[in-house]
Formats: C-alpha cells, structure tokens, sequence
C-alpha cells in the first residue's frame, strides 16, 4: 500500500511585531523637537540619563511582578546592551551641539548599510538578495531625504561624534536580535534603560555639566520622552525575538519620513527630493515584507 506524503501548511507569520516596529519609528519621528527644546535648559547627560530613569521606573512598574524570574542572560545581556545604548544616545546628542540637524540625519543613517554588514562579520548570517535590495532602497532613500547639503561633509568633532553613534545603533540593533530570543522583553528593557539613567546621570558631573535648570517645558520633555523610551525599547526587546535585525533595520529606516511628515504639517516645505527619498524609503519597507513572507512560505 502506497501512502501519500502531504506537504505541511506553510507556518503563520504575525505582522504585529512589524508593525511594532513601524510604530518604534513614528515615535521617534516625533522626539526631535523635544529633545531640542529641553536641550536649552539640560545638558546633555542629565538629559539623557533624567529621560532613561524615567523610562526606567515606568518599565519597573509593568515588570515589577516578573523581576523573579531575571536571569544571568537578561541581566548580562541587558547591561552589555544599556552600555551602547549610553554611548549612542549621547555621543549623538553631543554631536548634535556641533553639526546641523541634516547632517547629523544623514550620518545616523549610515547604520542601515551597516548592521548588515555586522550581522554578516560578527555573527555569519549572510542576508538574501531581497534583503540588500531593501537596504539599498532604504539608504538612497535617506540620502534623498539628507537633500544635497548632506553630501557635502567635513569630517570635524560633530561629525565623528555621529559616526561613533552610528556604529554603535548598528551594533545595538544586532544584539537585540541576538539576545531577545529567549529573554523576557520587560526585564531586559528595564536593566537596559537603568543601565542608560545611572551611567548618563553620573557623566554629568563629570562631563562639566551645570544642574539643569527647571521649567516646565523641561519637565514635560522629561516624562514624555521618558515615557516613550520606556514604551519603545519593550516594543523593541519584543518584537526582535522574531523580526531579523537586518529587516528591522530597514523599518526604522521610517524614523526620517514620519519626521518629515510632521515637520511638513508644522508648516515646514517638502521639496520633490525629500517626497521621492520618502517614497523609496516606504518601498524598501514593503520589500522586506516580501522577502519575509518568502522566507516563511519557502518550502522545507
């Protein structure tokens, strides 16, 4: 008797944690002007490190009933991961203080290009074709969006400051999808962003820095972004267990189009370049979805 092999359904694969991701990137797109207002009353480590405490406590508070279950992984993996974090949102910060905003766009956009090539050098995982189709989408698109301006660099402080904050997103990025599985998303967050707030906040002093001066605009900023923070690095921790770094790189890749968006309802001008760098930017996007979806309906 002959029997007949059926060939197994193709598993489901969720969109949520894609969208998740997509929803990182509107957040961020809208933390800009925050940052730079509150920036006239902080330094830049106090600002940091006030932000991260907040988002700290927050995390506490949706994890607190989990805290037993922390183990070495998730405290191991989530300092080692809080300490880039430290270096990145700050040494961008301070490069902020020395280049214009375009520039500094620009040069944080390097790491879509690069956390492939990390993935590739650090852990072996050579992306397909589909998904360096979607890089080179997602980065033409952000040099579209950095406008001509953005091409012309003179590598001063500001500038290497950037760069050293690019490399070290890109890395950021790599880890999360190497650590997340496994881990539990609330407690790695929580000992990642605690590890950001005590690092940052003792800088400060160090670093020259002045006490803040308190006005209202400024506390607003702190609890929003912290909040924000806190809400952003779960959602990250979360959705990376399953979305490859590389894909998620290019969804973050977003973060300048919802910036643009915003800025452009606040009244600012969208010229033809920055629409178009858009436009490539949300293709790329789509594109990874497509190479996704191949992944998982490829047959065993």
């Amino acid at each position: 008797m002959s029997t007949i092999a059926l060939s197994a359904a193709p598993p489901h694969r969720s969109w949520l944690p894609d969208l998740s991701l997509v929803g990182v990137t509107l957040i961020w797109g809208g933390t800009f002007l925050a940052v730079q207002t509150a920036l006239q009353w902080s330094g830049a480590f106090a600002f940091v490190g006030m932000r991260f405490a907040v988002a700290a406590l927050l995390a506490l508070l949706l994890c607190r009933r989990q805290l037993a279950g922390l183990n070495r992984t998730e405290l191991l993996g989530g300092v080692f991961i809080g300490v880039i974090l430290y270096f990145s949102y700050n040494l961008q910060t301070l490069g902020l203080g020395h280049i214009a905003s375009s520039t500094s766009a620009f040069l944080t956009g390097l790491y879509v290009p690069l956390v492939p090539l990390l993935q590739w050098g650090l852990f072996r995982q050579r992306p397909g074709w589909l998904a360096w189709a979607g890089v080179a989408l997602a980065f033409a698109g952000l040099l579209l969006l950095a406008g001509v301006d953005g091409l012309s660099i003179r590598l001063g402080l500001g500038e290497w400051l950037t760069i050293a904050a690019t490399v070290t997103i890109a890395l950021e990025i790599c880890l999360l999808s190497r650590f997340a599985a496994g881990c539990n998303a609330g407690r790695m967050a929580l000992v990642q962003l605690a590890t950001v707030a005590l690092l940052s906040l003792a800088t400060a002093p160090l670093a020259g820095e002045a006490p803040p001066q308190w006005q209202p605009l400024l506390l607003v900023s702190v609890l929003a972004l912290g909040a924000a923070t806190a809400l952003i690095q779960i959602v990250m921790n979360w959705a990376q267990k399953t979305v490859p770094a590389t894909r998620a790189t290019i969804i973050y890749a977003m973060e300048p189009v919802w910036g643009g968006l915003i800025g452009w309802l606040a009244g600012e001008a969208m010229s033809a370049g920055k629409v178009g760098g858009a436009a490539l930017i949300v293709a790329s996007v789509l594109l990874s979805q497509l190479s996704a979806h191949k992944a998982t309906h490829a047959p065993a």
